[in-house]
């Protein structure tokens, strides 16, 4: 079992409008990203802060919510959050902002597969013409990491330590590198759908 981790707490104050909600290809952000990873984890979890009731009334499908009592922190505490609710049975987890909506179902399948492979990475982090993206792949004795962190750190904190035991995964789908955070990033996105 690997649960799936959706950061979805930010404020969206240069977008103005939760970026959550936005649309791509026909559904939310939020929406697609649960569907996509829900096809490979058990549970998806969504951090929610800001806006927490709105975005909540809106998702589709099977999702579980934690609230961030202080999104104000940031992206590190949403994920502590979250990271809080993964059950002890789960071999790891799954994670990417929300604002990162464009990662096809079939490379999220692929990066599950690579950390389930032989040899059983630390963490699975795609990788498209050289540039890292999402979502992150890490195994479950990770969490006690990133539980750790300081108010002022990063995920890429804990990435760092085990750059020996991580999987790079070469991937042709450009949608892991996509980061919605303002309105002309979002007419990029939509234009390249059109």
């Amino acid at each position: 079992m690997i649960a799936g981790i959706i950061l979805a707490a930010g404020a969206s104050s240069r977008m103005g409008v939760p970026k959550a909600l936005l649309d791509y290809r026909g559904e939310t952000f939020l929406n697609r990203l649960i569907r996509v990873m829900g096809a490979v984890c058990d549970p998806v979890i969504v951090a929610l802060g800001y806006h927490a009731d709105e975005i909540r009334s809106a998702a589709r499908g099977r999702a579980r919510f934690a609230v961030n009592p202080d999104a104000s922190r940031g992206q590190l505490s949403s994920l502590q959050t979250a990271l809080a609710e993964v059950s002890h049975e789960a071999e790891g987890f799954l994670f990417m902002p929300v604002d990162c909506p464009a990662a096809e179902s079939s490379t999220i399948e692929r990066i599950v597969d690579a950390f389930r492979g032989p040899e059983e990475p630390l963490l699975v982090i795609p990788r498209f013409e050289g540039r890292r993206g999402h979502p992150v792949c890490a195994r479950r004795e990770l969490i006690a990491e990133f539980l750790a962190l300081p108010a002022e750190g990063q995920a890429k904190d804990v990435v760092r330590r085990h750059v020996d035991r991580t999987r790079y995964f070469d991937t042709l789908d450009a949608g892991v590198l996509s980061d919605i955070d303002d309105p002309e990033a979002y007419r990029i996105l939509q234009e390249s759908v059109r």
